[in-house]
C-alpha cells in the first residue's frame, strides 16, 4: 500500500483539511487519507472510524504497517461515536450518500463543539448536506466537483459562521447545485447535472405510464421544477 498517492478524490478532501488540525476521518475504510495527512499535512493526531469489522481491521493493520499507530487512533463504531469531545478539530466524511452524511452529523451534533471545519465528500445527494449546514449554523466556503473513473464528485468545505452567505441568488439552485459551482460551471459540473436531467425525464416517464397513487403529482411536480432550475443554470451559461 502506497499512502503517499491518494485517488484525485481523496487527494482533493485532504487539501481542504487545515495543516496541523487534529482530524477525525469517519468512514475511513483503509485509513488511507489519515496515513496520508499524517505524513504529508503536519497532522499530530487522526482518528480513524469505521463502523464494519472488515474495514476496521484493515485500517488497523495499514496504521501499524506504516509505523503510525501514536499518531493514528482506529476506532470501532457509529459515526461520531468513535470521537471524544474535544478531541478533533476537523472532520472529513468521504465515499457516503449525502442524505447519510447529514444524518451522521445530525446523531453526533454534540461532538462538533471543538470543530471547526468539515470536509465532506458525498457521492450523490450533495443538496441535503447544503441544507444540513443551513440549518445548523455551517457556513460553505468552499467546493469542488471532479471526474474520476468515469465517476464523478463533489467536495463541501464548511466552517463555522453566517450559513445564508454564499447564498446570492436563487436559494433552491443554490442548494441542488452549489453556490460556488454554479460561479465556475467546470465540464464536470456540466455533465453532472445534463445526466441528472435525462435521469429526472426518465423518472417522470416512470410516473406518467404508471398507475396514479398519493403522492406521484407531489413527485412529478418537485421533478419538473428541479429540472427548471438546472436548464435555467445551463442556458444561461450558454447564452
Amino acid at each position: 500500500m502506497n499512502t503517499d498517492k491518494l485517488s484525485k478524490r481523496l487527494e482533493t478532501v485532504a487539501k481542504y483539511v487545515p495543516n496541523r488540525a487534529r482530524v477525525a476521518d469517519i468512514g475511513s475504510d483503509h485509513a488511507y487519507l489519515p496515513c496520508y495527512l499524517v505524513k504529508n499535512s503536519g497532522i499530530p493526531f487522526a482518528i480513524a472510524g469505521e463502523v464494519a469489522a472488515g474495514p476496521f481491521h484493515s485500517a488497523e493493520k495499514n496504521v501499524l504497517s506504516e509505523g503510525l499507530t501514536h499518531q493514528i487512533s482506529v476506532r470501532m463504531g457509529d459515526g461520531l461515536d468513535v470521537i471524544g469531545a474535544g478531541e478533533v478539530d476537523c472532520i472529513t466524511i468521504a465515499g457516503m450518500g449525502g442524505t447519510l452524511i447529514a444524518s451522521i452529523l445530525e446523531a453526533g451534533k454534540e461532538k462538533l463543539g471543538s470543530v471547526n471545519r468539515l470536509v465532506l465528500q458525498p457521492n450523490i445527494g450533495a443538496e441535503a448536506i447544503r441544507k444540513w449546514f443551513l440549518e445548523n449554523g455551517w457556513e460553505l466556503i468552499a467546493e469542488e466537483i471532479l471526474e474520476e473513473d468515469g465517476k464523478i464528485y463533489e467536495i463541501l468545505a464548511a466552517e463555522k459562521g453566517d450559513p445564508h452567505k454564499p447564498y446570492t441568488e436563487n436559494l433552491p439552485r443554490g442548494l441542488l447545485m452549489g453556490p460556488f459551482l454554479l460561479q465556475t460551471k467546470s465540464a464536470a459540473f456540466e455533465k453532472k447535472w445534463l445526466s441528472e436531467i435525462k435521469n429526472w425525464q426518465k423518472i417522470i416517464q416512470q410516473l406518467e405510464g404508471a398507475a396514479q397513487t398519493p403522492g406521484t403529482n407531489e413527485k412529478k411536480q418537485e421533478l419538473l421544477i428541479k429540472i427548471r432550475l438546472v436548464e435555467e443554470a445551463l442556458a444561461h451559461e450558454n447564452s
